[in-house]
């Protein structure tokens, strides 16, 4: 189904590319991306997304995505948003859906907002299976129940990098090339001072030339 953008859309793309993912995420080999949002680009056709072999945080939501094939290669994705696109709706109407999407993805934690595996798992299938019950129970009385329109299952911002961890990781990494640098100093200034001590231990070693 069409979905509503966010406020201050960033330009569609049909389909994602090589040039696309390097942009965005600043490197420059596919199998180095680790994280991706592409939300909201209007995304019909994933294209290359699947060379990113290593991918394990995938944000996909409010785009315009009906194929999953592409994802298939990536087999290390942990959390991955599928959510507002036009396969949206099969999350709440197909069961085989989650079992699926579990299958391709082993290693899977978060589908689409929700914790399929880990602490919290429990509850989610426990609200599922209430659900269902009523919704049987509907459908056995002649009621059809109402599917709402999906919505985000997340907060804004849930899919975005954490720039404090980055800066956090820059400044551990300046300190150890400091804490580098001053061993490196240590070492130099040894060497010196026993080769110093070495020189002088070999000239007092020597027997004294009388003339």
């Amino acid at each position: 189904m069409d979905t509503k953008r966010d406020k201050g859309q960033e330009t569609e793309v049909a389909k994602i590319t090589a040039e696309l993912l390097k942009s965005r995420t600043g490197e420059f080999d596919l199998e180095s991306i680790l994280f991706l949002k592409l939300r909201g680009l209007g995304i019909y056709d994933l294209g290359c997304v699947g060379e990113c072999m290593n991918l394990e945080r995938l944000d996909l939501s409010g785009n315009n995505i009906t194929n999953l094939t592409p994802l298939s290669s990536l087999r290390l994705l942990i959390s991955l948003n599928l959510s507002a696109n036009r396969i949206t709706s099969l999350v709440c109407k197909n069961p085989a859906y989650r079992s699926v999407l579990l299958e391709i993805f082993p290693n899977i934690k978060v589908l689409d907002g929700e914790r399929v595996v880990g602490r919290g798992s429990d509850l989610y299938q426990l609200c599922k299976d209430i659900d269902d019950t009523i919704k049987a129970g509907m459908a056995k009385n002649g009621q059809t129940p109402e599917v709402p329109e999906c919505k985000p299952w997340v907060e804004e911002g849930f899919w975005d990098i954490k720039r404090s961890n980055n800066a956090i990781i820059d400044e551990a990494y300046k300190q150890f090339n400091d804490v580098l640098q001053e061993c490196k100093l240590l070492n130099n200034r040894a060497a010196h001072a026993i080769a110093q001590t070495e020189r002088a231990l070999v000239a007092k070693s020597q027997p004294k030339q009388y003339s």
